[in-house]
């Protein structure tokens, strides 16, 4: 575990001294700051969260892939990936330490935008439930977001290629709910239960459901699996 967080200090240090990192919380911010005071400028509109939550998702698409893009695809550029596997360290222990190091950030960018609730109580009086459901579906929806953004950039050494791989993924899985409406039958079905979109909903809402929560956690294991597995496959080739 002391080689996690040292991996993720490292990294988290490494990403807040380059510009892209206040680059990209700028046109996040910009860009949710947009739609919420969209949301609640409208006639009759409610005190709420709601109307940034859903196009926040979607700039996942894009955000995640950016933030991780490097974490991979730079060491295997350096030829620094290969030092780092044959050190003292498990190859699981190189993929958790970059994933929370992006988590963290997922969660500085998140934490700026507080200040969208604490407007919401000066001039209103909203309701607490959503706004902590909607905080916690965005953190599990990002970190899903994250850990395939780590996933594209393990295949790589090319960081555009990473960051292009990274959002045709994501793409896929968020528009996959769309996808169901058109085909019908079992695909439909299948289509909603890997669609990121869709398990959000309830969170947006103000709903915590077990079973989103499970599909956001399994995600994301399961793609960390798969990168810690293409990591060690590099030993063999």
């Amino acid at each position: 575990m002391r080689n996690t967080l040292a991996i993720a200090w490292k990294e988290t240090k490494s990403y807040f001294g380059s510009p892209m990192a206040y680059v990209i919380g700028a046109v996040f911010l910009a860009l949710t700051g947009y739609f919420f005071v969209s949301s609640i400028s409208r006639p009759f509109a409610e005190a709420t969260i709601r109307g940034w939550l859903l196009p926040a998702t979607f700039f996942f698409v894009f955000w995640a892939p950016a933030l991780t893009m490097r974490l991979f695809a730079e060491e295997q550029k350096l030829g620094t990936l290969e030092l780092l596997l044959t050190a003292p360290v498990h190859d699981w222990e190189v993929v958790l330490g970059k994933f929370l190091a992006s988590v963290a950030i997922l969660v500085g960018t998140l934490s700026l935008t507080l200040y969208y609730v604490l407007l919401l109580f000066w001039f209103g009086d909203p309701d607490v439930g959503p706004l902590l459901s909607g905080y916690l579906g965005l953190l599990l929806y990002g970190s899903a977001s994250l850990a395939i953004g780590l996933f594209a950039s393990s295949l790589t050494s090319n960081q555009i290629v990473a960051a292009v791989v990274g959002s045709g993924l994501l793409l896929l899985m968020t528009l996959a709910d769309q996808a169901a409406q058109i085909v019908g039958g079992i695909a439909s079905r299948v289509l909603e239960q890997i669609s990121l979109t869709a398990h959000f909903a309830d969170f947006a809402r103000g709903v915590i459901d077990t079973h989103n929560v499970v599909y956001y956690i399994l995600v994301t294991v399961f793609v960390l699996f798969l990168t810690e597995r293409n990591l060690d496959s590099r030993r063999w080739r």
